[in-house]
């Protein structure tokens, strides 16, 4: 896919990887980036070619409102998520039940909605920024891990879906990265405008899965083993 001239929608555009996609688009050429935000006041930029749009990803109206505003996009982009639920056998599961809305029926309603937006205009790409812990088995994070875990299946089954009708859809893994929600993390983390620069790549040499950094590699090859190799 070439960049330049295409049009965008990233949910969860206002900070963070959102943030930092939406300037390697333009960079790229995009010819329109929608920058998705509940409230799109915070999705402002000073780019003309960024149209900032009200998007709650768990709110269904505005899934469809979206898709009807942004008919031209060619790129859709599953960005926005959540975390912090903890282990699904002592947190509060009403706090995981919201995680999986946001992080695992929320791309599957933007992708049900955009699906044959991006049809019409060829094919194009759909995007979900998955995790490491897609593949992890780290009790802290059993909620968030379930929530990717589920959302990777679905990539790979939307994949065979949507091959067809030509969309090239991308999965992203990558392990801490350099945002709000990891902040109070002491841990290695990789910079939001790499990955960011990753997607993009991914987007132009045709590739299905994004391994951003060591982490995701190691635990993707670690698939292959006993379960116990996938503890953190």
């Amino acid at each position: 896919m070439i960049i330049s001239g295409t049009n965008a929608l990233v949910t969860g555009a206002n900070r963070g990887l959102g943030a930092a996609l939406v300037e390697e688009l333009l960079a790229r050429g995009a010819g329109t980036v929608y920058a998705g935000a509940r409230d799109p006041r915070t999705a402002a930029h000073k780019d003309p070619r960024v149209v900032p749009l009200r998007l709650d990803v768990t709110d269904l109206a505005t899934v469809r409102a979206a898709a009807e505003r942004a008919g031209d996009v060619d790129i859709l982009v599953n960005n926005a998520g959540v975390g912090g639920a903890g282990s699904l056998l002592t947190a509060d599961p009403e706090r995981a039940r919201a995680e999986m809305e946001t992080n695992f029926w929320g791309p599957v309603a933007l992708l049900r909605a955009f699906a044959p937006v991006l049809a019409r205009r060829g094919g194009g790409a759909a995007v979900t920024v998955l995790s490491a812990l897609s593949w992890a088995a780290m009790p802290g994070a059993g909620s968030y891990s379930a929530t990717k875990a589920a959302a990777w299946s679905f990539t790979n089954t939307a994949r065979a879906e949507l091959r067809d009708q030509g969309t090239q859809v991308v999965g992203v893994h990558l392990g801490f990265m350099d945002t709000d929600m990891v902040a109070h993390l002491d841990v290695p983390k990789i910079a939001a405008p790499t990955v960011a620069r990753l997607i993009v790549d991914a987007l132009e040499s045709g590739a299905e899965e994004v391994l951003a950094d060591g982490p995701s590699r190691a635990l993707k090859e670690a698939l292959a083993g006993p379960p116990k190799g996938l503890e953190i």
